[in-house]
């Protein structure tokens, strides 16, 4: 495994120094590795550096993922996600699943729209709506029809 370091920079000018194994995570950073950029600073425009933080956290943490094969540490990795998500904002969770899909990042991916689906999960049509700051475009007349073709999904 190589320990060459990389350093990413955020859209906001903050640079995190990473092990290369670990900048690898971020699937889009592996082709900027083999074509020239380890001697400088990979620019990612599109986040903070708080976000860039947190992908970088995860990515550190879960460096071994392909490896892990004792069920004991899949279920500490599991409790360490969990730990990891449990007091983002909802607002950073969003910005979370922006990066991860950026940077394509499955797993933190996958894990930060889980936590949306749970999160939204047993919350009436109002509620998400406003969650996700989606306008009601039906008409009172098209809402009432919806609701009764589709009457399982609003008890």
């Amino acid at each position: 495994m190589s320990s060459n370091k990389i350093v990413l920079t955020s859209s906001d000018g903050e640079s995190f120094e990473v092990e290369e194994v670990v900048a690898r995570k971020l699937k889009i950073v592996g082709p900027m590795i083999e074509n020239d950029c380890p001697d400088k600073a990979i620019i990612l425009q599109n986040l903070t550096g708080k976000i860039l933080a947190l992908v970088i956290e995860y990515c550190k943490r879960h460096v071994e993922d392909d490896h892990v094969a004792a069920e004991e540490a899949k279920k500490k990795l599991k409790d360490w996600d969990q730990e990891f998500m449990k007091d983002l904002a909802l607002d950073t969770i969003f910005n979370l699943i922006l990066a991860a899909n950026y940077l394509n990042v499955t797993g933190l991916l996958d894990l930060t729209c889980q936590v949306v689906a749970d999160y939204i999960k047993d919350k009436k049509v109002e509620e998400v709506r406003e969650i996700f700051n989606v306008k009601n475009d039906f008409t009172p007349e098209e809402e009432e029809t919806i609701r009764k073709e589709n009457e399982w999904a609003y008890n």
